[in-house]
């Protein structure tokens, strides 16, 4: 068991393997709150943090770099354009760069390749529901903003170099091949749901053809790959957790994973205390592929039989 490697970018910048993730809730004291666990995952060691501009704690989390006296340019930072800023792609970084404090961020990723209306910049706008309830129905979306052209503005922040690093998050080989058709920069970085149950085969050798780095969120799978027995009975034979069972999984397949914990103990373990697996069960346990969708997304999911996420089927996904 040892810290976890770095892995290189396309840029050729240095990116940890494993990072934090900094999602915190919906409302304000819940983003506020994650100001002492991610101080706390910085003090264990942490020096890679994911966050967002959707999940409301890009502010806790530059008081918590900046509480933690280590220097800036010693942590790599992550957040994400949000659906809604589709269409306002250099003043979005600017906002997400003023939340935290910073002058750049060292990654920054299309939260997800469709766009939302902007409607007096409120967060994933939506329709009245059936009976005229506030924000009850579908998404209200932008559909005339592509995302390569929103990808070719973010291109002109990474040559501003407000962005050390741009990519994508949620697109899948069907979207990237659409993206590549135009894209100047090849995206560094490509961030799925990605676990035991839900393996991404195709996509990860897409992402290694393309030089790209794919991570994943929702890295352990929650209590389906928890219980899952296959995962037990190597939690048990390693002695460690089924989560650490599943992030050493991520590191032997060379991918990166953004695993949340509040808990200090659970911090260290998923960052300092991952086995080593056998190439044997790191191929039992890709073998778990169920291709679920674990995480659970706001919203309608379905749509004249379709499963939908934040307003697109998955068809429209490639999912």
């Amino acid at each position: 068991m040892a810290t976890p490697p770095n892995v290189t970018l396309n840029t050729g910048a240095k990116m940890p393997a494993i990072g934090l993730g900094c999602w915190s809730g919906d409302t304000p004291e819940e983003h506020e709150s994650a100001r002492p666990w991610i101080l706390s995952a910085l003090k264990t060691g942490y020096r890679h943090l994911d966050t967002a501009y959707d999940y409301g704690t890009e502010g806790a989390m530059g008081k918590a770099v900046r509480d933690s006296g280590i220097p800036r340019e010693d942590i790599f930072v992550t957040t994400k354009l949000p659906l809604h800023h589709h269409g306002k792609v250099s003043e979005s970084i600017d906002e997400s760069l003023a939340n935290a404090g910073f002058d750049y961020y060292n990654l920054w990723l299309m939260h997800w390749p469709q766009a939302m209306a902007n409607i007096d910049d409120k967060t994933n706008p939506r329709h009245p529901g059936p009976n005229g309830e506030p924000d009850g129905g579908e998404y209200v979306m932008a559909d005339s903003i592509t995302f390569n052209e929103t990808w070719a503005d973010m291109e002109k922040v990474y040559e501003s170099g407000k962005a050390k690093a741009i990519g994508v998050s949620n697109f899948s080989v069907k979207n990237l091949k659409k993206l590549l058709e135009t894209a100047k920069v090849i995206p560094a970085v490509n961030q799925v749901e990605m676990h035991p149950h839900q393996t991404q085969p195709e996509l990860l050798e897409f992402c290694r053809e393309h030089g790209i780095v794919l991570t994943a969120y929702s890295p352990t799978g929650y209590s389906s790959v928890a219980t899952d027995p296959t995962v037990v009975k190597l939690s048990e034979k390693y002695k460690v957790s089924p989560a650490q069972i599943s992030l050493a999984w991520q590191l032997a397949r060379g991918t990166t994973a953004t695993p949340k914990s509040t808990n200090e103990g659970r911090q260290r373990a998923n960052l300092l205390e991952l086995p080593k697996l056998s190439p044997e069960d790191v191929e039992l346990l890709s073998s778990l592929n169920k291709n679920l969708h674990l995480c659970y997304y706001p919203g309608p999911r379905e749509r004249n039989g379709q499963k939908v996420a934040f307003g697109w089927t998955y068809e429209q996904l490639g999912w």
